[in-house]
């Protein structure tokens, strides 16, 4: 299973800062609000802790994708193309009514694109499409180059054997090496107090 990391939404934020209390490795405490990911150990004890529920437990690695038949993807596509037209003719209307009808319809293709894996940063059609830009006269060359060795693409993702530890007094889920200083960052108790998980 993949590790978790927090991640806080500032819009739901209400400062009430039990997260800073809770946090064994101070990987809440930053000055711009955002999650130190390199402190955060995947505890989850800042999510628990929210009571505005701002803060949400993601996974580091996300499953490959389920495959898509054809005929699915030839209609959602399809219906994508209706939702475009209809943005496009809300476009050139007056009112608030329209501005409505227009982002309706931009949202509802945007949802049809991800269901057709069209928008999903780590699929093979995003790959595929940053490819065949590559060549465009007008694309910087070099920011596809970093788009396409920055991006976790599904068919690159290797199973990793990872030790695992586990603490016999908290339950906290060690990856990596057991080295005899180690301290648990939940309950800080030592080395000695870690079963490795076969």
């Amino acid at each position: 299973m993949s590790k978790n990391y927090a991640v806080r939404n500032l819009r739901l934020c209400t400062k009430d800062c039990l997260c800073l209390y809770v946090c064994p490795t101070g990987a809440t405490d930053t000055e711009n609000s955002i999650i130190d990911v390199e402190k955060c150990i995947g505890c989850g004890a800042c999510a628990a802790a929210c009571p505005s529920s701002a803060i949400s437990m993601v996974p580091e690695e996300y499953p490959p994708q389920q495959p898509t038949e054809d005929t699915t993807v030839e209609a959602l596509r399809a219906l994508i193309q209706s939702k475009a037209k209809a943005e496009n003719i809300a476009a050139q209307m007056p009112g608030a009514l329209s501005a409505a009808v227009e982002k309706s319809s931009r949202l509802m293709a945007e949802d049809l694109c991800r269901e057709s894996e069209f928008m999903l940063p780590q699929s093979a059609n995003t790959r595929a499409f940053l490819e065949q830009i590559k060549s465009y006269p007008d694309v910087p060359a070099e920011a596809i180059e970093r788009l396409l060795n920055t991006i976790s693409f599904n068919e690159k993702k290797k199973e990793e054997s990872t030790e695992k530890w586990k603490c016999s007094v908290c339950g906290y889920i060690h990856e990596g090496p057991m080295t005899p200083d180690f301290k648990c960052p939940v309950c800080r108790q030592g080395a000695d107090k870690f079963v490795k998980i076969e």
